[in-house]
């Protein structure tokens, strides 16, 4: 066999080797979260075009919507709690989602029946906070699926090994991201397709199609309740095929039904989000100083309590290991980022217009699947320290065309090259080899919890660090501010007559990337050090 032919083997035939009939529940959740992209241009444009929502509101609105997202904790020790109608949840979560779909579609098709109820406002508000509800309940519920999608024994019933479950693990959190992303890209597809040409309709044209782009939307809930289809068959065929070898109704339910301990209520954990909504809410309905902070303090002290509560089920290697796990892998994505001002500078020093900068996405967003793929061997057959090591440096790395685009690098290759590797040659390189980086560091982790949590309390699990996870986004968001104050860039900014109002400045932007890179590189590294030098130091 040749090296090429062995390497995709080794990549691409091992994985769908891989691939278990049981994982596709989960996954088709999963999708149907990406798909929900579908509707977000056409949202912006009926937001715009139907409604007179000031910008205020709509920012205000924003907060709300992400309200569902914040009690992801106590919802997760909730499905643990009855985790037996797991698929009722999944179906309340489509029926919310497909009743937000539907209040669009309905304001579009038939809008005086609609007005004759509540005003459009009203129905938006409406349509924009059931979404959320639905999608976060599936989420949850996919999350633990994704446990119980990992088959405990062979067909004769003998157990796997502690290896064949870690790939299969990784494998499931793998194909969960995949599946994710997939469904962005396919999204992002079809709104590039469905809006070919939208721009030159008369409006009502416009409006029928956002109602077309609604109403095809209403699959995204349809394609969620597929997964449970799909599960119940599964049920039944496993269950034909046992029943034929003889096996007991006792023993045909063992093997059906991953072993799970009892659940208690923990209270800690309904306590835990009820500050949490609490803190949110009196915080960003205030105009109190520093709110971002206070929200971010707050917030990490619960979830910090949480997570004391969590680790109390672990056997005390796994409790260190987790913590070691996760401290890293908060360090890695509380990294601050350029900002806006990069942006600026794309748009307006280097010509990048909107089209090119959504052609960037779409890009981005498929070239994230295949890599995901490609590195799926360096995620299966490293220890989590050595996989943020090498993302750490990596991504370093490719700080550096950036840098080279704003001290004019792509001038001198254009002149090289007869124009051929210009600043949007650079930029597509650039995207194409970033894309896949961001996505996986968080497999490893989610890996992880599946394999060690407690059988009782996987949905409990999933939630918790997610939410201590994404705080570190939110580390993040602030680091970027504060080194966007330090540095400061301005844009030029006109009034309706043309007069300009602020100049643009770009003279800080070179530091800022600078500063950025080296952040990129320092923190993760100097973390995971410290991390094995620890106590919490990990193998896994």
């Amino acid at each position: 066999m040749s090296r090429a032919a062995q390497w995709f083997d080794q990549i691409v035939l091992d994985l769908l080797r891989q691939l278990r009939w049981s994982f596709l529940p989960p996954l088709l959740i999963y999708f149907a979260y990406g798909v929900q992209g579908l509707t977000s241009v056409a949202s912006t444009f009926f937001v715009k075009e139907y409604l007179d929502l000031e910008a205020a509101f709509l920012a205000g609105l924003a907060f709300w919507v992400g309200l569902p997202w914040a009690l992801k904790m106590p919802l997760g020790h909730l499905v643990d709690l009855i985790w037996r109608w797991k698929y009722l949840l999944i179906l309340l979560g489509a029926v919310l989602m497909a009743a937000s779909y539907g209040i669009i579609a309905g304001l579009l098709i038939s809008p005086e029946a609609m007005l004759r109820i509540m005003p459009a406002n009203a129905w938006y508000v409406t349509s924009a906070l059931l979404a959320p509800c639905g999608f976060v309940l599936q989420d949850i519920v996919a999350d633990a699926m994704s446990v119980e999608a990992i088959p405990h024994q062979r067909p004769d019933g003998s157990s796997f090994s502690a290896d064949e479950s870690r790939v299969m693990h990784t494998t499931m959190q793998t194909l969960g991201r995949i599946t994710l992303i997939g469904g962005f890209s396919a999204a992002a597809a079809m709104n590039v397709w469905l809006f070919d040409g939208a721009d030159a309709l008369p409006q009502t044209e416009k409006g029928a199609l956002y109602a077309q782009i609604y109403l095809l939307a209403l699959m995204v809930p349809l394609l969620s309740l597929t997964g449970i289809a799909v599960a119940l068959l599964q049920r039944t065929q496993m269950g034909a095929r046992l029943r034929k070898l003889g096996l007991s109704g006792a023993e045909i339910q063992s093997r059906l039904t991953l072993p799970r301990d009892p659940v208690t209520v923990n209270w800690w954990y309904f306590i835990g989000g009820g500050a949490f909504v609490a803190l949110s809410l009196g915080v960003g309905l205030s105009d109190v100083p520093q709110s971002q902070e206070l929200v971010f303090a707050g917030s990490m002290l619960i979830v910090l309590l949480l997570m004391r509560q969590l680790i109390k089920s672990l056997a005390p290697a796994q409790a260190r290991a987790l913590i070691g796990t996760a401290i890293i892998i908060f360090a890695y994505r509380a990294t601050p980022l350029n900002g806006a001002a990069a942006s600026w500078f794309e748009i307006d020093v280097l010509g990048f217009d909107p089209q090119f900068l959504s052609v960037l996405s779409l890009i981005s967003s498929l070239l994230t699947l295949s890599g995901m793929v490609l590195l799926r061997p360096l995620i299966a057959n490293n220890t989590i320290a050595w996989i943020i090591t090498f993302l750490a440096l990596t991504e370093a790395v490719l700080s550096l065309p950036n840098i080279g685009l704003y001290y004019g690098m792509h001038e001198w290759t254009a002149a090289m090259t007869g124009g051929v590797v210009d600043a949007r040659f650079i930029a597509l390189v650039d995207t194409a080899v970033e894309s896949p980086l961001g996505q996986i560091a968080m497999i490893p982790m989610l890996a992880w919890i599946a394999r060690n949590a407690p059988s009782n309390l996987k949905a409990t699990f999933f939630a918790v660090m997610a939410s201590f996870t994404n705080l570190a986004l939110s580390a993040s968001s602030l680091g970027t501010k504060y080194l966007n104050q330090i540095f400061l860039v301005t844009r030029e900014v006109k009034d309706s007559s043309g007069e300009v109002l602020t100049q643009a400045d770009y003279s800080s932007l070179g530091m800022l990337l600078i500063t950025v890179a080296l952040l990129k590189l320092a923190i993760p590294l100097v973390t995971v050090l410290l991390v094995q030098m620890s106590p919490l130091h990990s193998s896994d």
